[in-house]
């Protein structure tokens, strides 16, 4: 199958490398600037094309679309007009999903928004953990997940690209992208109140912190704090249970288990993972890898992709309600329907 990479910035180039790994060789890119046209060509030794009908007719069966967030369901409506199954990353508009849907399900199309946090490892393990009741049942849990905007592309200025804008800002981006696995885990949102400002003197249009407390259909009460302020990279959890603690802590590819019975520690080792040159080591490579594996063999009829636009819509409907609450004061009620499967309480 021939894939066709919509955006051939930082995270198109990275989709590039995925399939590459993947054994995927009939590659083709779209993006209006030539730098990044001339670059992939010489990189990777693929075509690339300056207007999407001629890569659109060059006959792909699958794009990926790697754009800022805000500007993917142009191009997953363009997908699925043509008949073509499309992934797109992770978004923050919700606009058009429904049409993209209603259409891709006529056709029998795979439509896959971005989950790549539910193919890290240590993730995968904490899923295991709490489904087979390692701390009895879930009750509360804090999460953190910081980086300074600057690092985040230490290759360009921070100001020049979608995370210093106000639609598309960086901590905007992370809440839903942290939720897509966090409510994996835990389940749906029932209600949320938020907090949100700017703190900092960056040159950015954006609110630089994300506080969410968050209540669970099941009961869980969490906490959710995102912020681009961090300046030594963060993504941590710790979640309580009835019979026991379990934290994870990125940076230290451990996850550890407190068991209240025995009154011990039990530690769960990550297997190694690839960090590309130039990311934090919060961005694990083969996440994205077998991220596109699993949307390369649902293209072809080899599985499914267990992910789904109303799912993604509604995951951004928590962010949205998080960010009226931060706006009114008051606590927003969700409809809380199909954010992620969860664990019984």
């Amino acid at each position: 199958m021939k894939f066709l990479v919509v955006g051939l910035g930082s995270m198109g180039k990275r989709r590039i490398r995925n399939l590459t790994h993947l054994g995927e060789t009939d590659l083709i890119g779209f993006d209006m600037r030539q730098d990044r046209r001339e670059e992939v060509e010489k990189t990777f030794g693929m075509r690339t094309f300056a207007d999407l009908d001629e890569a659109m007719a060059d006959g792909p069966g699958a794009l990926v679309i790697s754009t800022p967030p805000g500007l993917h369901m142009p191009y997953a409506l363009a997908a699925v007009t043509a008949g073509k199954h499309f992934f797109a990353e992770a978004d923050t508009v919700t606009e058009g999903m429904a049409e993209v849907q209603r259409i891709a399900n006529e056709k029998g199309l795979v439509a896959a928004p971005s989950m790549t946090m539910r193919f890290h490892p240590a993730v995968k393990m904490i899923k295991e953990l709490l489904v087979k009741g390692a701390i009895g049942k879930v009750l509360t849990f804090t999460h953190h997940c910081g980086q300074y905007l600057p690092d985040w592309h230490p290759w360009e200025d921070y100001r020049t690209f979608y995370v210093s804008k106000k639609e598309s800002g960086a901590c905007r981006e992370i809440v839903p992208f942290e939720l897509v696995w966090l409510n994996w885990l835990i389940g749906d949102v029932a209600q949320v109140q938020g907090m949100r400002d700017k703190l900092t003197d960056l040159e950015a249009d954006i609110d630089d912190v994300y506080h969410l407390n968050l209540r669970y259909t099941n009961g869980v009460l969490g906490h959710l704090l995102v912020d681009v302020v961090a300046r030594s990279p963060l993504r941590s959890i710790r979640i309580l249970g009835s019979e026991g603690t379990l934290e994870w802590t990125a940076s230290e590819k451990m996850v550890r288990v407190y068991d209240t019975a025995s009154k011990s520690w039990t530690e769960y080792a990550e297997p190694v993972a690839q960090v590309v040159d130039g990311y934090s080591e919060l961005s694990v490579e083969g996440m994205y890898i077998e991220e596109m594996n699993t949307y390369a063999k649902a293209c072809q009829g080899e599985g499914e992709y267990a992910f789904t636009l109303p799912e993604d819509e509604a995951i951004l409907e928590v962010l949205y309600a998080a960010e009226r609450s931060a706006e009114s004061g008051e606590r927003e009620v969700l409809a809380a329907s199909g954010q992620g499967t969860g664990v019984e309480r």
